[in-house]
Parts: structure tokens; sequence; C-alpha cells
């Protein structure tokens, strides 16, 4: 079959392999230089059924609006968001209620077990190596922490997530460099979860999708998608910012004469099936279509510096990946690197100023591993991570012909990608599911 995929994030890149590797004729379309230019750049890279869940769980909301107005709130909602999406906002609220919230958990960890696997048979077979560590210490500063986490710890153990809470001392063992002048009262280590980097994962897969056959396109926006028996897009050149291009150029990321689209693959063209991964363009393309995908982004933020090499800080770095509970930021080590990241701002815009975010993310790292990098070096990001509001993603057919969806992973893109990719191209082929994909069709937001 010839299939087009919209979008080369961590998500659109893995369903190009999977399908290219199926023997499938695939061609990427992305509009920016290069693939993991957004929502997969530098977020926190967890990897495991340990670090997905619904992240509106009973209470959700009610904590949200009680922390609105405190400097280092984990979750804040744009002052923007309230009037254009307050359908969003209802079916969030209903998906924090127990039942549903139970329903979203079995679903997401569900694929995170599969995704794990398909992550770990891919990264043996074709030898890739991403800064990769074993490892999940979440931190818990006060015994109220450790009571309000209980009842998700026993949820996850009940799915089969190999969970432990261990003591302060415990988690000093484990993450030997944890700073002894910040409270630590527990832990919940999560021993299989994983952490690596997403866009090293994605340049990388990339090559291997090349290998496969797949053509990529960068600089090509899609601009409409027509449903039928060979359905077809509508593709249009878009001017790549002169800062991407110097970028590429620095880092080589890429090979430069793939970063310009080719002549005449711009316009109409047709297929045998689309797959739309484009993240928040996905709700764009599909609501002419008639389909209301209830996508929204939830922005996060990240900074990435490097590790000191120094007498002072030897053997005081992050061995893999730990997270604040009460500030919900995730600190993991990448190589030679330490990425803190964290933040939830529902709505607003990727470029808007985020100083309080900022200052929390710098907070947390000084409370745990003062001193360990170098804070002159550091790269500070903030992206969207399109999100649906119950937590779990749509994979599958759209309800029109000839277009998937492989959209809505939010924050757990990159530890759901490669399990919704492989179940994606069986569906296309027709195949049986290695598992069941009830609950992650279109069908649940028509409910």
């Amino acid at each position: 079959m010839r299939i087009a995929v919209i979008g080369a994030g961590v998500i659109g890149v893995t369903t190009a392999y999977e399908l290219g590797a199926d023997g499938h004729e695939v061609t990427v379309f992305e509009r920016h230089g290069t693939v993991g230019a957004e929502s997969s750049f530098a977020h926190a890279g967890l990897v495991g059924p340990g670090c997905v869940s619904p992240w509106t769980p009973p209470g959700g909301p009610r904590k949200v609006l009680s922390n609105l107005f405190r400097d280092r709130a984990p979750v804040r909602v744009d002052p923007t968001v309230a009037a254009s999406s307050l359908g969003w906002l209802w079916r969030w609220w209903r998906a924090s209620q127990a039942p549903a919230c139970h329903v979203n958990r079995a679903r997401l960890v569900r694929l995170a077990h599969f995704s794990r696997e398909r992550l770990d048979a891919l990264t043996n077979h074709l030898h890739l190596e991403f800064e990769g560590g074993r490892g999940l210490l979440v931190l818990l500063r006060s015994p109220r922490e450790l009571a309000l986490v209980r009842p998700a710890v026993q949820a996850l153990s009940q799915l089969g997530v190999a969970t432990e809470v261990i003591d302060g001392a415990a988690c000093r063992a484990i993450e030997p460099g944890l700073s002894p002048h910040t409270a630590l009262h527990a832990g919940i280590h999560s021993p299989d979860d994983r952490v690596g980097n997403c866009r090293q994962f994605t340049h990388l897969l990339r090559k291997e999708a090349g290998r496969a056959g797949v053509q990529f396109r960068f600089g090509l926006s899609v601009e409409r998608i027509i449903p039928g028996r060979q359905p077809r897009l509508l593709a249009r050149r878009t001017p790549i910012d002169p800062r991407e291009r110097a970028a590429l150029r620095a880092e080589g990321a890429v090979d430069w004469k793939d970063t310009e689209p080719p002549a005449g693959e711009d316009g109409e063209q047709a297929f045998d099936a689309i797959v739309v991964c484009n993240a928040l363009g996905a709700g764009t393309l599909m609501r002419p279509l008639g389909l209301r995908l209830p996508l929204l982004a939830v922005h996060g933020c990240s900074v990435t510096a490097p590790l000191r090499h120094d007498d002072q800080h030897l053997n005081l770095e992050p061995r893999a990946a730990v997270m604040d509970e009460r500030y919900q930021v995730v600190i993991s080590r990448l190589g030679h690197r330490v990425r803190v990241a964290g933040s939830m701002d529902i709505g607003g815009r990727a470029e808007r100023p985020w100083p309080a975010a900022q200052a929390t993310l710098d907070k947390v790292l000084d409370d745990w591993f003062p001193g360990i990098v170098n804070s002159n070096q550091a790269q500070r990001w903030r992206g969207a991570r399109p999100t649906l509001p119950d937590g779990p993603p749509v994979l599958g057919p759209s309800g029109c012909d000839g277009i998937w969806l492989n959209v809505g992973h939010g924050s757990s893109g990159w530890a759901l990608a490669c399990g919704s990719a492989r179940l994606v191209a069986d569906a296309i082929a027709g195949r049986p599911t290695p598992i069941g994909i009830d609950g992650l069709g279109v069908e649940r937001l028509r409910r």
C-alpha cells in the first residue's frame, strides 16, 4: 500500500517505521526541517507503565483550582482557556471521577506495558543507543504525600506494575547523590521503568525507517485531507525558520538535502491510506470531516544542562530518573547531561514567558542535586503536549474512509509511541492486534 504519515514527532516516526517494515510504501510529511522538532524535543524522557496514568486523578480539578494563585503550582490553567475550551474542561472534570479514572489508567498501563516491550525489541534488533537508564524513583517529602499517593500505587500494583514503597534511607541507597539537606520521608521505586533521550531515539529510528524505504518530506505542511477509497492530501511548502536552519546545519541532525521538499512534492497527492500523527494539527485536519478531536495543548518545560566534571560533585549525579511528587518535576540522567522537566500549563501558547515554572525547575534540582550541572550552558525549552481530556490516545480508523489516527498521547507520547505504532500498523494490515485496543478508538469520543 502507498501510505502517507502526517507528522514526524516520535509518534509519526515510529508509525512510519512499523509501516515501512511491513513492506508498505510510506511517505512522511513534516512542516519542520527535521524530526522530533516539537513535543518530542526535550521532555522528561520517561518510559514504562509506572510513569503513565491519567493526569486527572480523583480530586484533580479541585486541586488545580486551589493552586491557581500559587507560584509553584504543578498544574495551571491559562486564563485564555476558560472561554474557548469549556467543553474540554467539562470532559476533563468527568474523567477525574474515580470509576472513569480507574478505567483509563488500566487502558494506559496495558498500552504502556506493550509499548515498552516493543521498544526493547526495536532497541535490541536495531542496536539503538539513546542515553537510556533504568529505574524511576518518586521522592516523597512528607508522610502526607505518601498517604495521598498510596491509592495510585495500589492501583498500579493491581495492574501488574512493579512498584515498591521504600523509606528515605533506601531512596538514598538507590540515588546516593540526593542532598542530605532536603527532607525525604519515603519513595516509590519502579525498577522496570526507563529513561531515555526521545529526540535521539526519533532521529535514530528515522534513519532505520529510511533504510526500509520510508521517504521523509520536510518543509511541507498538510493543509487538507480528503477521505475516500484513495484518500488525498493537500501539502504546501512551509518556510523553515532561519534559526531552525542554522541549528540543523550546526548539529548535523539530518542530511541538509532532506530539509527541502523536492520539486513536485507539494500540491494534492493520493494514497491508499493516510495516518494522522501531527498532534495539535490533527484537530484542524479532522474538523472539516465532521470529527471533533477534543485536543488541547498542555504545555511543559524543561532545562537540560551538562554535568560538572569536578572532584566536588563526583558521583553525586542522578543514576536514572527521580520525580519530586510535590512539584511534579522529573530529574533525568541523559548521558553526560541532566534534564529537569515539569509544569503542566493547560492552554496558552508555547512562546509565552514561563518564569514561575522555570524557577520551580531550578529549585527542585537545587533541592535534590545542588550544583551538579553547568547552569550557564543550560538549554531551556517549552513545548505543547496535545492532550485528550480523559488521558489515553486515539488509535485506529477515524471513521472517514482511508483515514487513520494515532494522536492524543499527551505527556506519555514517548512511553506509548512504539506500542501505538505497532497497533496502528497491524490494524491497517487487517491483522489481529497483539493486545486489545478496546477503549482506545475514536468511538469513545462520541459518547
